[in-house]
């Protein structure tokens, strides 16, 4: 469900995307650290996002440090880690594991079941230090698979379970930059949740499996990609006001250009893949 939390390369400066990057890769070698090389096969743009957010918001330093990354062994890697990585990590680790439980109860993919072995002391641990985000995602978890089974047509209360869980995540501290962290995340949560409906749509109308914008009733084509939009653009709109109002000065470019311009990345994808195949079809009528 997640991955759609990323910047936009075109309209970013040099010097934000090279940080960017060498957050991404903290990340990765944060969750080596933790995980061993199967911790990196979780690492998500998302919680990179997460990583500069809480840095730029409590302006924490960071350590540098240079590596050989096996997917790029010509030339060396920078990482920049600080805190906020560990804790993003860790992070990553709850969602990926309670993302792999989930494939694991939907498909019974075996391949599933054994990472979730391998994660699991790995999830304990985590449970240990934070037992208020971990017990958040397997809250959301179970009540996410009742809404689905019972076929939840309510598409501000489905979304806003995950805009819930993402509240808990993103409210590192429990300081007094919580209030806005959680509105920030919920509608971050709530754009991600339906930006994932969005793009799993026809695939899901195909299988005859759950999706909530599959209730929308639309006469026209246009009239649901219209509402679509609009729906989509209103929770990111919200996110990015909560952000605004947080004192972020640092990576303060970087964060919007996700905000404003990134999230749309995949949106934009989808738009172009469809008008492809419309003029496909096209084509073969004529």
């Amino acid at each position: 469900m997640f991955g759609y939390i990323n910047i936009n390369r075109k309209e970013l400066a040099e010097d934000s995307q090279k940080a960017y990057q060498a957050y991404y890769c903290g990340l990765c070698q944060a969750l080596k650290n933790s995980c061993g090389t199967k911790g990196q096969m979780l690492l998500n743009y998302d919680m990179t996002f997460l990583v500069v957010l809480l840095t730029g918001l409590y302006e924490l330093e960071h350590e540098e440090s240079e590596f050989t990354c096996p997917l790029h062994p010509t030339k060396k890697q920078t990482a920049w880690i600080n805190e906020a990585t560990a804790y993003a990590a860790d992070m990553n680790v709850i969602l990926a594991y309670q993302s792999l439980a989930d494939d694991w109860k939907d498909e019974k993919a075996y391949s599933k079941k054994t990472m979730m072995r391998f994660l699991q002391k790995d999830y304990e641990k985590i449970r240990q230090k934070y037992p208020r985000q971990v017990a958040a995602v397997e809250r959301y978890m179970h009540k996410l698979g009742e809404a689905e089974n019972a076929g939840e047509e309510n598409i501000d209360v489905i979304a806003g379970l995950t805009g819930e869980m993402m509240g808990e995540i993103f409210d590192w501290k429990e300081d007094e930059w919580s209030e806005e962290l959680r509105c920030l995340s919920f509608y971050l949560g709530k754009f991600i949740y339906l930006m994932d409906a969005y793009e799993d749509l026809e695939k899901d109308k195909k299988r005859q499996e759950y999706n909530p914008l599959a209730h929308m009733v639309c006469q026209k084509e246009g009239d649901f990609e219209t509402f679509a939009r609009l729906l989509l653009t209103s929770m990111i709109s919200e996110c990015a006001k909560s952000f605004e109002r947080l004192p972020v000065l640092m990576h303060a470019d970087l964060l919007r250009n996700v905000l404003y311009s990134g999230v749309w990345s995949k949106y934009e994808y989808l738009q172009l893949k469809k008008r492809k195949q419309q003029e496909k079809k096209n084509r073969r009528v004529k």
